[in-house]
C-alpha cells in the first residue's frame, strides 16, 4: 500500500498530475498555498492508490513523494 505526500508551497497549481492518476485520486482543493494557488490533494478514503507514482515523475516542481506504508 502506498499513499502521496503533497508540498502545499511547491504546489504550483498546473494540476498536471490531477489529469496523470489513473485511480483519479487527486483533486483540486480549496485551500491555498502561500503563493495563492488553489492546490492539489490526496483522496484515497478506500485505499484505492496503485503506488505508480505517475503523479510524482509529472509533477514539474517536485511537490509530490510517494510513500510506501508495508
Amino acid at each position: 500500500m502506498s499513499y502521496i505526500t503533497i508540498d502545499r508551497d511547491k504546489c504550483k497549481a498546473c494540476y498536471l498530475c490531477v489529469n496523470e492518476c489513473p485511480k483519479k485520486l487527486i483533486k483540486i482543493s480549496k485551500t491555498k498555498n502561500s503563493l495563492g494557488n488553489n492546490i492539489v490533494e490526496f483522496c484515497d478514503e478506500k485505499g484505492e492508490c496503485l503506488g505508480c507514482a505517475m503523479c510524482a515523475m509529472r509533477c514539474p516542481d517536485l511537490a509530490i513523494e510517494e510513500v510506501y506504508k508495508g
